[in-house]
């Protein structure tokens, strides 16, 4: 949801739908839109701290603007040449996006796709800084590194530079409860430093990275979401961050209340990665999965409570050297088909596995070389096994 000078026309992110390792998922386009970036309204801050604990009172919207928004940025992407213009001139394609300050030292979360495109890094990075009424302050921003895979990126800009550093906290996105309120600072459409609230809807969705894969634990809120809010925070009713605001679902283009942020657990997994080598690996099993609800197991005469069929497994892959098994024959069960004949995963080390989804979240907790305790159902009968997970393949 980044807004591109000239001609915007990002293609907004998409919900998976159906709990397979690459998943079905609907998308929605978010239209052209032009915009004239418009000053905000006059604005003081003083320095804040988050409270903590359950029984802190929320803060107002208000509140939240107040003491946080000098911690969110706008992120200008200049992506090069774009052809020449009518008249001659040259022309570069623009992305505009937000981000927020998340340490003293400089650094700055926001999303892969507002400095990445399939690929293509931004030539430069132009930081904005809030300094309340209608100042603001410009510094270049230096690209630490992208993880496509979650949609995060890491830019860095030198403290000594900028005026006055406001990290915003971090909150605990796995403790996030559904109906608690929240709010998003970030500039949709170009209408620069802009706070819209609601609730979250919704925990534990799938989203849809750019190069495909599957974002876990993604939080649904009806928060207002549209263009250059990509990258911005996620803010719970303590004023701590819980996500990274990423994608809208849409019937029209325009917000429709389905708003959806990666979970900032897994935006800090990847800060601390990019901080460190520039680059962020993830565990790899090797298998393709559907989940297998109980009722659809008892049609097939398994006595399975549900679990993660194994569909597939790569040759060579982790899943292959631990004696996993895949389905071997096609069935249809109320228009779905489902490849059966092969494990049933039910486990993995102390977490069961009730579904597809769950897998992917709990490798999601892991890192290359890591050795794992799968259990699966096999013949009506559960066994152990023994799975060393390897780095996920760029291709995948």
């Amino acid at each position: 949801m980044k807004l591109k000078g000239f001609l915007a026309g990002l293609a907004g992110g998409a919900v998976a739908a159906a709990a397979v390792m690459l998943l079905l998922v609907f998308v929605f386009d978010l239209g052209s839109v032009s915009k004239t970036v418009v000053q905000p309204a006059s604005q003081t801050r003083a320095a804040y701290t988050a409270p903590s604990g359950s029984a802190t009172s929320a803060l107002s919207p208000q509140e939240i603007y107040s003491n946080l928004s000098g911690g969110v940025v706008m992120v200008l992407s200049d992506f090069g040449g774009a052809g020449v213009g009518p008249f001659g001139q040259p022309q570069s394609t623009q992305a505009l996006g937000t981000g927020f300050v998340v340490d003293k030292d400089g650094y700055i979360l926001t999303n892969a796709h507002v400095v990445d495109e399939s690929g293509r890094r931004a030539n430069s990075v132009t930081v904005v800084f809030n300094k309340g009424g209608s100042e603001t302050e410009r510094v270049p921003g230096q690209l630490v590194g992208v993880d496509v895979g979650s949609d995060v990126a890491v830019i860095k800009v030198d403290p000594g530079k900028v005026e006055d550093l406001n990290p915003l906290p971090l909150g605990n996105s796995d403790e996030v409860q559904v109906g608690e309120p929240v709010v998003a600072i970030g500039n949709p459409l170009g209408y620069d430093f802009s706070i819209s609230s609601g609730i979250v809807s919704a925990t534990g969705r799938n989203l849809q990275a750019p190069n495909g894969q599957t974002i876990p634990n993604g939080i649904q809120t009806d928060a207002a979401i549209n263009q250059g809010n990509s990258g911005g925070p996620l803010i719970d009713g303590r004023g701590r961050v819980i996500g990274i605001n990423e994608q809208i679902a849409s019937s029209g283009g325009g917000n429709d209340g389905l708003g959806f942020a990666v979970p900032i657990n897994t935006a800090v997994r990847s800060l601390e990665q990019l901080k460190a080598s520039g680059k962020v690996t993830y565990a790899w099993m090797g298998v393709g999965l559907q989940t297998l609800t109980s009722d659809v197991a008892s049609t097939f005469g398994m006595q399975t409570g549900g679990g993660a069929l194994v569909q597939q497994v790569s040759p060579d892959s982790p899943a292959a050297k631990a004696g996993i098994r895949a389905g071997d024959r096609t069935v249809t069960v109320q228009g779905q088909q489902f490849v059966v004949g092969g494990d049933v995963i039910v486990k993995a080390d102390d977490t069961d596995i009730r579904t597809a989804d769950d897998l992917i979240a709990f490798l999601g907790t892991k890192k290359p070389g890591d050795t794992i305790t799968v259990t699966v159902e096999r013949d009506g009968k559960t066994h152990d096994l023994k799975v060393t997970l390897a780095e996920r393949p760029g291709n995948l």
